[in-house]
């Protein structure tokens, strides 16, 4: 099976900071991802939309290919795309040294990114249509900042479950918000620009308060 791997569209020179994206999937699936998973093609194509603007302010946005399409906790310890994040983040430190980093999930991804918000490098966490389970912890968001955006006609994930986790991540998190996208669905097809503009305004203003100059 072959390994992780980044997408990336930098910028010109040292970056003043990094969104790494991170695709959805789904519950279990040992399938490998590849250039024609769908959950992959929905994140590379949202990323072709917010790349200039992030890249005419400075940040490089990199989009990690997972493994395997799915979560698989109950056939992996911890779940599958938990190591594929941190290698990512690790690539990110090892390049780039104590650079900020954003992490901007969908669906799993957005779960993907909450679990591995505890790495010292990042930031902040924007998760759309994240799948946050109740009994999903907060903790690694201690200290950092958290965005969510979630339409109340998601029948994939649950827009009261985020709103839930919204509310736990209050106690522990330098700042929380959650944006109600309307009655739209899971797979961000209604009000394209209104999620692309969720996910780059959110990530760049958590970036701006933690570029180094």
């Amino acid at each position: 099976m072959p390994g992780p791997e980044l997408t990336r569209r930098d910028v010109d020179g040292r970056p003043n900071g990094l969104i790494l994206m991170l695709h959805g999937g789904k519950a279990d699936s040992l399938t490998p991802v590849d250039g024609k998973n769908a959950s992959w093609r929905r994140s590379n194509a949202m990323m072709s939309h917010i790349s200039g603007r992030a890249n005419r302010v400075g940040a490089s946005i990199w989009l990690l290919r997972h493994q395997q399409a799915g979560w698989n906790e109950r056939d992996a310890s911890p779940p599958s795309p938990v190591p594929d994040a941190r290698w990512a983040l690790a690539e990110a430190r090892r390049e780039l040294s104590d650079l900020p980093v954003v992490l901007l999930g969908h669906s799993m991804g957005g779960r993907t990114a909450v679990a591995v918000a505890d790495e010292p490098h990042v930031t902040g966490v924007v998760a759309l249509a994240p799948w946050l389970p109740a009994d999903e912890s907060a903790q690694t968001l201690a200290g950092k900042q958290f965005a969510a955006a979630h339409g109340r006609s998601d029948k994939i994930t649950s827009c009261r479950e985020t709103q839930a986790f919204v509310r736990r991540a209050e106690s522990v998190a330098s700042s929380t918000e959650f944006k109600d996208m309307g009655r739209v669905g899971h797979f961000m097809i209604r009000r394209i620009s209104t999620w692309n503009d969720f996910a780059i305004t959110r990530s760049l203003a958590i970036l701006s308060e933690h570029a180094n100059p």
